[in-house]
């Protein structure tokens, strides 16, 4: 219980590998401004991550810990971090007080919760609830002595749990807490607190299930506090980084949230700096649905932000899409994409998605070079995507047959003949009027009305 720690880098990052950190990473470290929007809990991985980039522990990362960690009640593990910053093998007094108090306050939680945590797992009690709060307390009051001050207790009892790293404990007693209080601000915090007990836990389903039911309760508990809305946004934005990139499953719904009106707007407005995940996210998500309308308009979302936020914020990353899609300037964005690659590698949320980014955005820039020339050559597109000529080669010839583009490959002249056939004036004319008509009859029924 008292020698626990938070998850290591290494579990939160997939695995990925550490890489000594260049100018470049260090130049646009984002750690400053993700750290104040995370809990203490959470920022402990990014703190050991930046540990294995510099190769060994710094004295500096080690400090950061235990100032992160000492009023937590981690009290084995804290004193450890006392010892190796003062180079001792003495237990200050301190530590071991502490640590007798954290094992006895364990002691009375448990006694005191066990009665109302035997209650909410018995089927045959839990099973007389219903959805109705107030009455549920009125059952287990009259039928079996609960008090409000017990529920109460089981908040407690896992803010404790949670102070001590034990989150699977922590989010267990937070979800009863939940499930019987009135009490609307500590339930959200409670609900805020089992959402990141289980992301620490990497227990990531549930934790998707807990993102929807925070952004939920955003949207609609503080709906008349726009500035409250704004703030608790921003941490939720902050906090899903960690399924972003751990859990597949989790990529298009959050992309989609994050590209939501309310979102995006919080985005602009208060943390621009997540426009480099939102950035990634899009580009590696090209090879599961580069053909999708889904995908295209979010790309065209991403790069309409992107433009309008590049005196605010801007990174190797960002300025790769500005590249690519605003100045058309292929040379500028071979050179930003090395660049965002040592930046990626240098990003704990990042890191394992380096390779995948690389090769992702090369078919961007490729698709793009393919499409406004009509001949190639193709040791110049080589060199632009950073190959030899026989990789560029290869690579163009998967490129045609992966997006179906209608090229012919000049093996004797080194060259690719692109077909761009173009669209008939009335196709065009379709195509430019195909939405007039439902935004006509939207238009008319809001006149109507």
């Amino acid at each position: 219980m008292t020698d626990n720690r938070p998850p290591t880098a290494e579990i939160l990052t997939n695995g990925g590998e550490t890489h000594a950190p260049t100018s470049v990473a260090q130049q646009y470290d984002l750690l400053p401004k993700l750290i104040p929007n995370l809990d203490r809990h959470m920022t402990y991985p990014l703190l050991e991550f930046l540990s294995g980039l510099e190769g060994e522990e710094n004295a500096e990362v080690t400090k950061a810990k235990y100032e992160l960690l000492k009023d937590s009640n981690m009290t084995d593990y804290v004193a450890s971090l006392w010892q190796e910053i003062n180079d001792s093998d003495e237990v200050p007094e301190e530590f071991v007080k502490k640590r007798e108090e954290v094992l006895e306050r364990l002691s009375l939680f448990t006694e005191e919760t066990s009665k109302i945590d035997e209650l909410l797992n018995d089927e045959s009690v839990v099973s007389n609830l219903r959805s109705d709060k107030v009455a549920n307390l009125k059952f287990l009051e009259q039928q079996h002595g609960v008090t409000i001050q017990m529920v109460d207790m089981l908040y407690d009892f896992g803010r404790f749990q949670y102070s001590c790293a034990s989150y699977a404990d922590a989010a267990h007693l937070l979800d009863q807490f939940r499930i019987l209080s009135t009490d609307n601000d500590k339930a959200s915090s409670a609900s805020w607190g089992k959402l990141a007990a289980d992301i620490l836990t990497q227990n990531w389903e549930v934790a998707m299930e807990e993102v929807n039911k925070v952004k939920e309760s955003i949207d609609t508990k503080l709906f008349n506090n726009p500035l409250a809305q704004l703030e608790h946004r921003t941490w939720l934005i902050h906090w899903t980084l960690f399924p972003f990139f751990n859990y597949e499953a989790a990529r298009d719904t959050i992309t989609e949230m994050l590209f939501s009106p309310s979102f995006i707007n919080t985005i602009q407005t208060n943390c621009p700096w997540i426009l480099r995940y939102l950035a990634a996210a899009v580009i590696t998500n090209r090879s599961r649905t580069r053909n999708t309308g889904a995908y295209q308009k979010q790309l065209k979302d991403l790069v309409r932000v992107v433009r309008q936020e590049g005196y605010e914020y801007n990174d190797p990353v960002t300025e790769f899409v500005k590249a690519l899609y605003v100045d058309f300037d292929f040379e500028e964005a071979q050179k930003k994409l090395g660049e965002a690659e040592e930046v990626l590698k240098g990003d704990f949320f990042l890191s394992a998605s380096a390779g995948l980014f690389v090769e992702a955005a090369r078919h961007l820039i490729s698709e793009s070079y393919c499409k406004i020339h009509q001949r190639i050559d193709i040791k110049d597109l080589s060199a632009r995507l950073g190959l030899n000529q026989d990789e560029g080669e290869k690579w163009i010839v998967n490129l045609i047959r992966d997006t179906r583009m209608d090229g012919k490959l000049d093996y004797k002249e080194g060259t690719v003949l692109m077909n761009h056939p173009a669209n008939s004036v009335y196709q065009q004319v379709i195509e430019r009027t195909k939405g007039s008509f439902f935004r006509t009859s939207v238009l008319s029924a809001a006149v109507a009305k």
